[in-house]
């Protein structure tokens, strides 16, 4: 199948940009990407990784990166257990658990052997709990995702052929009918 690589940059530019309009991911967040550029390009995931696909993805999300300040963590394919992509600080920043594999296309996936090709300081590690991400041909990023996650919906429901569902997350609600949840100035002192 014939990709439009202009039409891919333009999709993913408008999915992150709406996406961080509701989000309002910064630098304090970590942004968790699960993704399958076989499914993106009309095939079924696991089967025809692109590595062309997999470098345009990760250009748009290094640009997101550069404007929220967000961390991205690459999710790996199921063949390495949903293993993560992150950079090396971050990793020790969060004291992540380091394992030892180098995702390729055949176990790891096009997109995060990309990403750990051209990220500075590259490190797997086994899991996070990110605070928003974006899945990409249904590669279920949701055990990467802290509770509880809120869907986010933009106006391209597709990136090329893969369906993309993405989500942010907020904290528990907890205390029950008589608890507050937001500031007021009813509710400022007791």
């Amino acid at each position: 199948m014939s990709i439009n690589i202009s039409a891919l940059e333009n999709q993913l530019q408008s999915i992150v940009s709406e996406y961080q309009e509701q989000a309002k991911l910064t630098d304090r967040h970590l942004f968790v990407i699960g993704c399958s550029t076989s499914e993106v390009i009309g095939q079924k995931i696991g089967t025809a990784g692109a590595v062309d696909v997999a470098g345009i993805i990760f250009q748009q999300l290094l640009k997101y990166k550069e404007t929220a300040g967000v961390e991205l963590a690459f999710q790996c394919c199921e063949h390495l257990n949903r293993a993560l992509v992150v950079e090396r600080k971050l990793q020790e920043e969060k004291n992540l658990s380091e394992v030892s594999v180098i995702p390729v296309r055949q176990a790891g996936g096009a997109m995060a052997a990309y990403a750990y090709q051209h990220m500075k300081d590259p490190v797997v590690v086994e899991h996070i709990t990110a605070d928003g991400g974006i899945d990409i041909g249904d590669t279920l990023i949701g055990m990467h995702i802290k509770h509880v996650a809120v869907p986010i919906r933009v106006s391209h429901k597709q990136l090329g052929e893969a369906h993309v569902t993405l989500a942010k997350t907020r904290p528990k609600l907890i205390g029950g009918q008589r608890a507050v949840y937001e500031k007021t100035k009813d509710n400022e002192s007791c």
